[in-house]
């Protein structure tokens, strides 16, 4: 059985993506930091519905203790599936922004997706299959008003998947990266309503997390094994 690795499982795309793994016969390590009883339920959530899932706890800011708790997780085996969804926003103009607003959302997405892959890249290249997928945002492709940190820390993982996924070509190992539209989960609630979101979509609706969770998936399939170092974007037609 294949092991993934989804950070910021406890979140709503997280979660949808965990359950859509649990489905395809995946072990399922579902991450959280500060939500860990989330993480814990869902987990219990798969394995009562017959999948296989276990809830981790860590910071990806923080690379020892990541690093720490990666390395425990290798002694079962490699990881060869691994979604960097863990993020954060902190959104406010530039003229007004503060350090650690910029410093804070640059760090979970971007110093995040290097302290999580990259402990586990050797092991799974040793495998000769893998599969890593980066979830950013539309945002990284258009930009957003009061968004500059957040829109560079998803640009910053289109030029990271890009590369990494040259550099793993060769072993079996692809790299891409989903970048959503307006989805309906909690991260959005009041910040998009109804009539802004038929302004900005042309679906006239926003998207659902187990839409993005079935791009994911199928990235993560055999089926996609000559798809790499792609940026997809999951928005319903806005760009």
């Amino acid at each position: 059985m294949k092991r993934a690795l989804v950070t910021g499982g406890s979140g709503g795309i997280g979660a949808a993506v965990c359950r859509r793994f649990a489905a395809d016969g995946l072990h399922v390590f579902v991450h959280a930091n500060s939500r860990l009883q989330q993480a814990q339920d869902l987990a219990a959530e798969i394995a009562a519905a017959g999948g296989s899932a276990q809830a981790v706890a860590f910071d990806v800011t923080d690379r020892d203790r990541t690093v720490a708790v990666l390395e425990e997780l290798l002694a079962g085996g490699p990881i060869q599936v691994v979604v960097n969804n863990a993020g954060i926003h902190d959104d406010a103009v530039m003229p007004a922004m503060k350090p650690e607003q910029w410093s804070r959302v640059i760090d979970v997405s971007l110093n995040g997706f290097f302290n999580v892959t990259q402990p586990l890249l050797v092991p799974m290249m040793a495998t000769r299959w893998g599969r890593i997928v980066n979830v950013t945002s539309v945002a990284a492709l258009t930009g957003n008003r009061g968004q500059v940190n957040y829109a560079a820390a998803k640009a910053g993982l289109h030029g990271a998947t890009k590369s990494l996924a040259t550099e793993l070509a060769g072993r079996g190992v692809t790299v891409n990266a989903v970048a959503p539209g307006i989805i309906a989960t909690d991260m959005i609630e009041g910040a998009f309503p109804k009539e802004r979101i038929e302004q900005l979509v042309p679906m006239k609706r926003a998207g659902t997390a187990e839409e993005v969770a079935g791009l994911v998936g199928f990235l993560a399939s055999d089926a996609a094994g000559y798809i790499s170092g792609q940026i997809i974007s999951v928005n319903g037609g806005m760009i």
